[in-house]
C-alpha cells in the first residue's frame, strides 16, 4: 500500500500549529471588535469578507510565482512567517484600525502561502493516493483549528476573562509552525521542463487549462458565495446568551467535526465519485443554514455548527483534488492561485452581504439566504463533467 510522504505529514503538522495560533485570535476576534470597541457587524462582515478575499485573491499570485521559480518552501517560508509575524499586534491593538490592519496582514500572509503548499501536495503526492494526501493535510489543519478555541476557553477562564493577555499565546505555536517548516518540509527535484522560466503571471498560458478546470473553478466560486466567514457563528452563539468565556466552544464543535471528517473524506474520494461526495457536502452546507437561521436555542446552535463543520471536511480537500486532478502538472500553482482568486471574489461579496442582512433583517435571514444561495453550486456539481 502507498505512504502518505513524510512532507505531506510536515506540512499537515505546521497547518496544525499556525492554525492553532490563528484560531485562538479568531475565536474571540468577532466579540471583541462588535462588544468591546462599537464595530457593526455591517462593518465586521466587510472586514472578515476582505481579508478572506486577501488570503484567497493573493493566493493567484503566489500560486504562478511558485510555478516560475520552479520552487514552493521559499514563498511557504515567507507566508507563514509574515502570519507569525502578525500576532503580536492582536493584543497590542488599541483602535479597531490596528485589529484590521493585523487582520488582513495575517490573511496576506496566508494568501502567499496557501496555493504553493496545495501545489507542493500535488508534487509529491502519488496519483492513487492525492485525495488522501490533501485530507491528511487539511484534517490535520482542522485539528489545530479545533486546539486553538479550545486553547482560548481555558485561558479566558484561567485568566478571568482577559483578551488581550489571552492574545500573547498565539505566538507560541506560530514561532513552532516556521521551525517545522525550516527543519521538515523538502520539495521533489525539478525537470527541465517544470523549471522552465516563465512570466510570473503568463494568462496566455490559462489557455492549456481545460474546459473541467473552468467548471470546478466555477463550483468553487459559487459554492463561496454561499459560505460566509464562520465570524458569524460565533456572533449567532452571542445571541444565545453563552458567557463570553464559552463562546469560542462553537469553533470548537465546527472544528471537532471538520477535522474528523476530512480525512475519511478524501480517502473516500480516491475511491468513488468526487462529485458525489462534494454534492453531499452541499447538501450538508444548507441543513447547516437552514439549522442555523431556524433559532438561537443551544440545541440548534450547536447542531447547525456541527454540520456546518461536516460541509467543510466534504468540501475543502475534495475541492484542492479536483483542482489538481484537472490543471496542467507544471501550473498547478497558477490553477490553484486562479482558483482562489474567484473564490475570493465571491468571498467578499458573501461576507459582505451576510454582514448587512444580519444589520437590516436578521440573523435568521442571512442563514436562509446562505442556503438558497448554495442550490447554485449543488445543482452546478450534479452536472459537472466527469473525471477523464
Amino acid at each position: 500500500m502507498t505512504s502518505i510522504p513524510r512532507t505531506v505529514w510536515a506540512l499537515g503538522f505546521v497547518s496544525l500549529f499556525m492554525d492553532l495560533s490563528s484560531e485562538l485570535v479568531h475565536a474571540l476576534l468577532p466579540i471583541y471588535l462588535v462588544t468591546t470597541m462599537g464595530m457593526s457587524i455591517t462593518a465586521l462582515g466587510a472586514l472578515e469578507g476582505a481579508a478572506e478575499a486577501t488570503a484567497m485573491i493573493v493566493k493567484v499570485f503566489s500560486g504562478s510565482l511558485s510555478d516560475w521559480l520552479g520552487r514552493r518552501k521559499g514563498l511557504l517560508l515567507f507566508g507563514y512567517g509574515l502570519a507569525a509575524l502578525t500576532k503580536p499586534l492582536f493584543p497590542l491593538a488599541d483602535t479597531p484600525a490596528m485589529v484590521v490592519t493585523a487582520r488582513l496582514l495575517d490573511r496576506f500572509g496566508k494568501g502567499i502561502r496557501g496555493a504553493p503548499r496545495d501545489a507542493l501536495v500535488a508534487d509529491i503526492a502519488p496519483p492513487a493516493i492525492r485525495g488522501a494526501c490533501f485530507g491528511l493535510r487539511q484534517s490535520m489543519d482542522t485539528i489545530g483549528a479545533f486546539a486553538g478555541p479550545l486553547l482560548a476557553i481555558a485561558l479566558m477562564l484561567a485568566l478571568s476573562g482577559h483578551i488581550r493577555t489571552v492574545l500573547w499565546f498565539a505566538t507560541v505555536p506560530a514561532v513552532i509552525a516556521i521551525i517545522i517548516i525550516l527543519v521538515g518540509v523538502r520539495e521533489p527535484e525539478r525537470t527541465s521542463a517544470q523549471g522552465a522560466l516563465r512570466a510570473p503571471l503568463h494568462w496566455h498560458a490559462m489557455r492549456g487549462f481545460s474546459g473541467r478546470y473552468w467548471y470546478v473553478v466555477g463550483i468553487g466560486a459559487t459554492f463561496t458565495l454561499a459560505r460566509f466567514s464562520e465570524a458569524f457563528l460565533v456572533l449567532r452563539a452571542q445571541q444565545t446568551g453563552l458567557d463570553i468565556a464559552w463562546i469560542p466552544g462553537v469553533m470548537v464543535v465546527m472544528s471537532l467535526t471538520y477535522s474528523l471528517s476530512a480525512y475519511p473524506a478524501g480517502v473516500l474520494s480516491d475511491r468513488w465519485d468526487r462529485r458525489v461526495l462534494l454534492a453531499c457536502g452541499l447538501v450538508l452546507l444548507i441543513a447547516a443554514d437552514v439549522l442555523l437561521g431556524a433559532g438561537a436555542s443551544m440545541i440548534t446552535l450547536f447542531a447547525g455548527v456541527a454540520v456546518w463543520g461536516l460541509h467543510m471536511g466534504f468540501t475543502q480537500g475534495i475541492l484542492a483534488a479536483m483542482v489538481a486532478e484537472a490543471a496542467p502538472p507544471s501550473l498547478r500553482g497558477t490553477a490553484f492561485g486562479v482558483f482562489n482568486l474567484a473564490s475570493g471574489v465571491c468571498m467578499l461579496l458573501s461576507s459582505a452581504l451576510a454582514g448587512w442582512l444580519w444589520d437590516r433583517s436578521g440573523a435568521s435571514t442571512t442563514f436562509f439566504a446562505g442556503a438558497a444561495i448554495a442550490v447554485i453550486p449543488l445543482v452546478m456539481c450534479m452536472l459537472a463533467p466527469r473525471a477523464e
